[in-house]
Parts: C-alpha cells; structure tokens; sequence
C-alpha cells in the first residue's frame, strides 16, 4: 500500500478529480477569491488555474499529502500569483488568526479525518467577512443512494485516499460556525454514490 499511496494514488486522484464536469464545479468557487487566500487541500494544483490574478494577491496551500506537493508546484509556475506551501501539523493551519481573506476549500473535507475540527481552524484563520468557497461532494439525497454510500465508504476509504463518500457537508459547515450564504447541489455524471456535489460560500 505504501507503493500506491506514493506513486499511484496521486495520478489516480489527480485523473479523477480533474474530470470536466468535476473541474466545471471548481470554475464556479475559485474565481470569487480575493486577497491573500488558504487553499485546504491544494493536493496536485487542480485549482490553480482558475484563480483570478486581478484580485489575488497570494495563495498559501496546505496538504498534509507531500507526494501531491510535486504536480501542485509545476502547475504553481505556470501562473502569475505567488505559491507558498505550507505544513499541516496535528489538524493545525500553521497561520496567525484572522490571517487570510478567502478560504478554498475543493473536494477536500470528505478525506479530512477530523472535518470539523478543520473547520474551525478554517474560522480562525478566516477574516471576519472573509469567504470560505466551497464545492464538495457527499450525502446524497435519495435515501438508495445513502444505502449505497454507507455501505461502500468503508471500501472505498483505503483506495481512495480516505475519501469518504457520505459526509453531510452543509451541516458540518454549520457546526464549524460558518453561515452558508450560497449553495447550489446536484449530481455530476457517474455513479451516484460518488456523483453528488454541493458548491458555493460561506460566511
């Protein structure tokens, strides 16, 4: 597993996520970012593209992956915005509070072991009236599809970078102290308990 948790599972991720219904959902959050900005899960750099140079200031990403840190670096070189990495230790953003003005956050918190603890280091560093711009993918609402997603997410974790198919992303941004200001939800092309998607922002 080691070999594959090193060598394949970031080209697999990166395949996988950088789909075009999946890379359209980024479109939409990613340009609203303003000011100096914290990328939750940079992973391979998928995002970087879509960021707007004429009202970003800088990106700092943070993944406690470092094998995705080298795709993420060659795509931080092809635009016009300063990169910088930084390490993610013990569930803490090394960061000051009130520190960033917009916060991106992509098909992140299903891998995240302890999501809500994550979003309250999120709120720390957020500036009051920052962003928090999200788009997920998690509890779907058809209760088959539930069935499904309850009854695969403990096979799917390992080969999937602990993905977990069935966290209910609203709520916990709700119990993370964010206010949720626009949302928008539905399923992307594929199998269904992989395929639903919420996507918007936060307060």
């Amino acid at each position: 597993m080691q070999f594959y948790d090193q060598h394949i599972l970031p080209r697999l991720i990166d395949f996988a996520c950088g789909m075009g219904q999946v890379m359209k959902t980024r479109s939409k959050v990613v340009p609203l970012a303003e000011g100096r900005v914290l990328e939750i899960g940079i992973g391979t750099g998928l995002n970087l593209s879509f960021y707007d140079a004429q009202k970003v200031s800088a990106i700092v990403g943070v993944d406690p992956a470092a094998q995705m840190q080298t795709l993420a670096r060659q795509r931080a070189a092809q635009i016009n915005i300063p990169v910088e990495m930084i390490a993610l230790e013990l569930g803490q953003i090394q960061a000051a509070d009130a520190s960033f003005d917009s916060i991106v956050c992509t098909f992140t918190l299903c891998t995240i072991p302890d999501p809500l603890a994550a979003l309250l280091e999120m709120r720390r560093v957020l500036k009051p009236g920052g962003k928090l711009l999200f788009s997920e993918h998690g509890r779907a609402p058809d209760a088959q599809v539930r069935l499904w997603q309850d009854r695969l997410t403990p096979l799917w974790k390992p080969l999937a970078g602990g993905c977990h198919l069935n966290r209910d992303i609203p709520a916990l941004l709700k119990a993370g102290g964010f206010q949720i200001k626009e949302i928008k939800a539905g399923y992307l092309p594929g199998p269904r308990p992989m395929t639903w998607v919420w996507y918007g922002w936060a307060q």
